[in-house]
């Protein structure tokens, strides 16, 4: 994995001491909260409902035990114990005290992390596949592009006041782990029919109140030419966004209103003028960061059985263990979705004990997944029993990954200033509703997704089943979602109908799922069957 050299070190410790003396004004009342404001965003800290929140970026989710140890280090001494991962693959604390912050990015420094454009309208934290560099589905490791361009992107002077807040992320096969056509740009490594290797551009997805997918603008892209290539792109993004009104301000509006083919045209025209000023990096820096991310020492004699003699360990290997590229080894996802559980929390605890586990059995590699779960990505098949036994004792080895209990949502109403109606009961409520995992596994794969308000941080329009909180009159109230996926068959949910109480929620999904058993075909998901049927049968079920 990339490894901060004495350039990025700098940068971050400077970032540290300049944020220090802002807080200290601020503390001081020579700055008031207005002229604050922006700084403090600059430096990932929110005010929410309750107190401030730091968002910390993990750059397309990758990280060590060191790094791994240190946040929960931070959840112990600054926040209440605990932290909670989230769909950008980040880490966010929910306590945290002004006067504190700035030891919090100096901790965070002093292992090679911050908070640097996670938050602002700037280009945010690179998201990428969590099983990149492992997956034995992948054509190219896409992490070295996503350091590539966070060196790119970092401090850009040009896009550092952007329209409103701009995400990417990048995947290297053809599934698609990482939401990735409902980002403001999506990279994907592909092949041309000449076997070489580039680079297909996808513009203009994202979700809120106005969901698109992102239409492909550029098919195929020498790799060498992609900053050029992103430089164009934002360019036009940045001449022509709206920027009086915050609801028309994302690229997806341009690229829409615009349509593709202009929008395409304008970027090519702007890709051209780019190319004379030589912005792309040399090749041989691509190749630098390439080797950091170079294969870990692997065992070619490593044993390829796993012995499944013990039932609740085949269970979680069946459902929370993928293949990997290497005979041998495995990819291992850890849930941080417990029955009953605030999905994506983990106590400081647990953060230290994965770490620990990432140390001694992933070559010292971990990952954040979006889908808020943290994933051992080179781990050989014979410590998987071990690796196991250490989770179990401490509440990780939920074999419930991609099943209804593995729900992606938002902080909600509890913590957050923006939101209508709360997202973590709900989740606890499902989940404690179909705690049987025999009937989770009877189910199968039902991705569920909530979000407390119309932003959509919990990506509730590409749930199978997605949930929308929102204000009826002074009352939470949630709509239902059904048809959404974010992989390869990216597809936005469709509103079922008039929304529910909380209660009445969980109770509306308990029928969704009677009418997928009944009607379900073989080897179909619960997706499958409602592209099938559409709507109307659920909508009997649930309304009468």
């Amino acid at each position: 994995m990339y490894q901060y050299d004495t350039h990025d070190q700098t940068m971050v410790d400077a970032r540290v001491a300049e944020y220090s003396d802002q807080v200290a004004r601020r503390l001081a009342g020579t700055l008031s909260e207005e002229q604050f404001r922006p700084l403090r965003l600059k430096n990932g800290l929110y005010l929410q409902l309750h107190a401030y929140m730091l968002r910390v970026a993990i750059p397309y989710g990758t990280l060590d035990s060191r790094q791994m140890r240190m946040l929960g280090d931070i959840a112990d001494k600054y926040d209440r114990g605990y932290a909670h991962f989230t769909t950008r693959q980040n880490v966010q604390y929910n306590w945290i005290k002004l006067e504190d912050s700035p030891a919090i990015l100096a901790d965070l420094a002093s292992v090679g992390m911050h908070a640097i454009q996670t938050s602002g309208n700037c280009i945010r934290n690179t998201t990428a596949d969590h099983f990149a560099g492992a997956a034995a589905d992948e054509i190219e490791d896409p992490r070295p592009y996503a350091e590539l361009l966070r060196q790119w992107s970092t401090f850009h002077p040009e896009f550092d006041y952007l329209p409103r807040k701009f995400k990417v992320a990048i995947i290297g096969s053809e599934t698609d782990r990482a939401a990735m056509k409902l980002h403001d740009i999506g990279i994907q490594v592909v092949k041309n029919e000449a076997g070489e290797t580039g680079l297909r551009f996808y513009v203009g997805g994202g979700m809120g109140r106005t969901p698109m997918i992102a239409p492909v603008i550029r098919d195929f892209l020498p790799p060498l030419q992609m900053i050029s290539y992103l430089e164009a792109c934002l360019r036009v993004y940045n001449q022509h966004g709206r920027r009086d009104n915050k609801y028309k301000a994302r690229i997806k509006i341009l690229v829409h209103e615009l349509g593709a083919d202009e929008y395409r045209r304008q970027v090519e025209e702007e890709f051209a003028h780019v190319l004379t000023l030589g912005l792309e990096p040399p090749p041989a820096e691509l190749a630098r960061i390439k080797a950091q991310f170079a294969d870990p020492g692997f065992d070619p004699a490593a044993p390829d059985a796993i012995d499944l003699s013990d039932p609740d360990f085949k269970l979680w290997v069946d459902q929370n263990v993928h293949a990997h590229k290497v005979p041998g080894y495995a990819i291992v996802t850890v849930s941080l979705k417990p029955t009953g559980g605030i999905p994506g929390d983990a106590s400081a605890d647990q953060i230290r004990l994965i770490a620990d586990i990432g140390r001694d059995y992933s070559f010292d590699e971990l990952r954040v997944s979006h889908a808020q779960n943290i994933v051992l990505p080179h781990v050989k098949k014979a410590d998987l029993y071990a690796i196991w036994q250490r989770l179990d004792a401490a509440g990780l080895a939920t074999p419930n990954l991609d099943l209804i209990s593995d729900i992606i949502a938002c902080p909600g109403l509890d913590y957050c200033s923006l939101a209508n109606a709360r997202s973590i009961p709900v989740a606890q409520k499902i989940a404690t509703r179909f705690a049987d995992i025999g009937r989770q596994h009877e189910l199968g794969e039902l991705k569920l997704k909530i979000s407390g308000c119309i932003n959509a941080c919990g990506h509730h329009h590409a749930g199978h089943i997605g949930i929308l909180g929102v204000d009826r009159k002074g009352l939470e109230n949630y709509q239902l979602l059904f048809g959404g996926s974010e992989g390869a068959d990216t597809s936005l949910g469709t509103i079922v109908g008039p929304g529910f109480t909380e209660d009445g929620v969980v109770d509306a999904i308990e029928k969704a799922t009677d009418v997928y058993l009944a009607q379900r075909e073989e080897g179909e998901r619960f997706l499958d069957t409602y592209r099938r049927i559409g709507t109307a049968p659920f909508k009997e079920a649930i309304y009468g």
